[in-house]
């Protein structure tokens, strides 16, 4: 088996290329944006600036996160077709540790600084003069939001990172008899027990309130914690399946077919029309009921300057992948899946991107160069962490117990 993977030249320029103008562009912000004036709005563009640094560090870091998560649910549901990609996830997992420090540091200047341009209940007049916003300072102050992402963001990448180094101890420990590949599986199984129920109470709970939600603190959604779910997973398998795709054409992944491809297509095809799902059972219950206080989230979106936005999103996230995933060839065709990862990836950063610029720069959007700056620096983290791993390990896991399943894998 090709399990040595090199790094070719193009991708080490892309990475380096990519962060290089990530850089540059945080250090420009930084420096011509004059980011301490805004800190009460008076600077538009210092807002915006902080608004996308925010949005693309909250999208990236859950989205490499869904690569542990996709390695837990597949290890608690006894699943062994993944079993010969499964690095890649691995590697993709690695890079949440980088992810979640470049967001920590985020989140301290924003907190720190006091930015009630970006989160209202920083801003101490608005909170006097508000008492919807005082009567939530209980969980929308500082010292809950610093605690609770620090811990949160540690524990994603600690338990990835066991995880992780569980599956890597298989590769040096020879082929296992029954007893040993049992006690091996109760360990994996048990570290995934505990982060899956780590995952709903953050994902699928208190992480998008805080982390999202609070932008608009005047407004509130019970169904919104789903819904960003339901994007980052979406999105977390497409980054997933482009990487999958990548290291095939270089030679590695070995026993990874066309019937893996399509079972990742169904992940997303299936995905796409659960976002959908709760897109439009959100959207349909606040506008049908017209209640102001509520209404007033989509008002800005849907009848605003960002309603462009609000239909692309729709085509995108929906419309786009039904029509070409509807179909099994589709799925099963490397040239096409890779389009689609690519516009889903899109897609639902402009699903981010709508729900953060509403909340902060509200009715001044304007798509600046560090718009496209920011996200780029980004993806050269990822491709850069991503490489860092595949070049030190095997790419095909040498000794588990569920790759003969893998290999024989058939839709």
């Amino acid at each position: 088996m090709k399990n040595q993977y090199v790094t070719p030249a193009g991708y080490k320029k892309w990475s380096a290329g990519f962060m290089i103008v990530g850089l540059l562009t945080l250090i420009l912000g930084v420096v011509f944006l004059n980011p301490a004036a805004g800190a009460h709005g008076d600077n538009v563009n210092s807002t915006r600036f902080w608004a996308v640094l925010l949005q693309n560090s909250l999208f990236w870091l859950m989205i490499v996160n869904v690569a542990t998560f996709f390695i837990v649910i597949t290890t608690l549901a006894m699943g062994g077709w993944q079993t010969a990609f499964r690095r890649v996830a691995e590697a993709i997992g690695s890079v949440v540790p980088i992810m979640g420090g470049i967001t920590i540091l985020i989140m301290l200047c924003i907190i720190l600084g006091g930015r009630g341009d970006i989160y209202a209940w920083l801003d101490k007049t608005q909170l006097s003069h508000n008492k919807i916003l005082n009567h939530k300072v209980g969980f929308l102050n500082p010292y809950v939001y610093l605690i609770v992402s620090i811990i949160v963001i540690f524990l994603w990448a600690f338990i990835g990172r066991k995880l992780t180094k569980l599956s890597l101890e298989s590769d040096d420990a020879g082929t296992m008899d029954s007893a040993t590949s049992k006690k091996w599986l109760i360990q994996n199984m048990s570290w995934s027990a505990f982060f899956i129920v780590l995952y709903l109470l953050t994902v699928g709970s208190i992480i998008p309130w805080l982390w999202l939600m609070s932008l608009d603190p005047l407004w509130f959604s019970t169904m919104y914690s789903w819904y960003t779910f339901a994007s980052t997973f979406v999105s977390g398998i497409a980054l997933l399946t482009i990487f999958v795709i990548y290291f095939k054409n270089r030679g590695q992944l070995e026993f990874v077919t066309q019937e893996h491809l399509q079972d990742l297509g169904k992940f997303m095809f299936a995905f796409s029309i659960f976002w959908t799902y709760l897109w439009f059972d959100q959207f349909m219950l606040i506008w049908y009921g017209n209640i102001p206080e509520e209404t007033i989230y989509f008002k800005i979106r849907l009848q605003g300057p960002y309603a462009g936005l609000f239909y692309l999103n729709l085509i995108l996230n929906f419309v786009a992948p039904i029509l070409i995933f509807m179909k099994k060839a589709t799925k099963r065709n490397y040239t096409i899946v890779t389009f689609m990862c690519i516009v889903i990836l899109f897609g639902h950063w402009i699903d981010f991107y709508q729900m953060v610029m509403p909340g902060t720069v509200k009715y001044h959007p304007h798509f600046s160069w560090f718009e496209l700056g920011i996200p780029l620096g980004f993806v050269g983290v990822i491709m850069w962490g991503v490489n860092r791993f595949a070049t030190k390990v095997s790419m095909t896991p040498l000794n588990n117990p569920f790759m003969k399943e893998s290999m024989i894998h058939q839709v």
